[in-house]
C-alpha cells in the first residue's frame, strides 16, 4: 500500500547529498531534529536518479524509468512527472567536494532542468573558498555552508524553503484561475 505526500502538509522534503558517511547522518540528524523528511544519497549520480533526471544531462526529456517505494514503474517524459518522481522534493543540500560529479556539477544540472530549476539547493563544504563560494551562489546556490553543518545552519533553510512553497502555490492559483477563465465561456 503506498502513501501519498501530501503537499500542503508543513514537513518539507530535503535530499541531502555527500559522499562522506558521516557528513550524510550528520546533515541528516541535523535536518530530522528540525522537523524536515530527509532523503541521503551518497553521490550527485544517485541524486539525479532519485529525481528522475538522466546523469549525462539533466535536461534530457527523453521517457526514463524509475521505482518508488511500491516497487512500481513509472514512465514517463512530462515535467510534472520527473516532480512526482523526486517525491516531494523541497530542497536539495549537497558536498561540494564528491568523486565523480561535483556538488557544483550537480547544482548546474538541478539549475538546467525545467522541472527542478526551482527547487532551493544548498552546497556545503568543508574548505573556505571564497572564488568557489562566489561561483556557487552565483550560479544558483540559495547558501553556501562550511562544515560541520549545525543547527543554526539548518535553521536558516526554512526561508527558502517557503519560497518554494509559494512558487508552487502561485503556479497551481495560475493553472486554477486558467482552467475557470477558459472553461468559463
Amino acid at each position: 500500500m503506498g502513501m501519498a505526500i501530501d503537499r500542503d502538509d508543513t514537513q518539507f522534503h530535503v535530499l541531502a547529498v555527500d559522499d562522506s558517511l558521516i557528513d550524510r547522518k550528520l546533515i541528516e540528524r541535523l535536518l530530522k531534529t528540525s522537523s524536515f523528511q530527509v532523503t541521503a544519497v551518497d553521490s550527485g549520480s544517485k541524486a539525479l536518479e532519485f529525481l528522475g533526471l538522466n546523469n549525462n544531462d539533466a535536461d534530457d526529456d527523453e521517457e526514463y524509468e524509475q521505482r518508488d517505494s511500491n516497487n512500481e514503474s513509472v514512465s514517463s517524459d512530462e515535467d510534472q512527472d520527473h516532480q512526482d518522481l523526486g517525491l516531494g522534493v523541497n530542497l536539495i543540500i549537497t558536498d561540494y567536494c564528491m568523486p565523480g560529479m561535483t556538488g557544483y556539477d550537480l547544482l548546474k544540472k538541478i539549475k538546467k532542468s525545467s522541472s527542478f530549476k526551482d527547487i532551493p539547493v544548498v552546497i556545503m563544504s568543508s574548505e573556505n573558498i571564497p572564488s568557489r563560494i562566489n561561483r556557487c551562489l552565483e550560479d544558483g546556490a540559495e547558501e553556501f555552508f562550511l562544515k560541520p553543518v549545525q543547527l543554526s545552519d539548518v535553521n536558516k533553510l526554512r526561508p527558502h524553503l517557503m519560497k518554494g512553497r509559494s512558487k508552487d502555490i502561485d503556479s497551481s492559483h495560475k493553472t486554477t484561475s486558467t482552467r475557470l477563465i477558459t472553461s468559463g465561456n
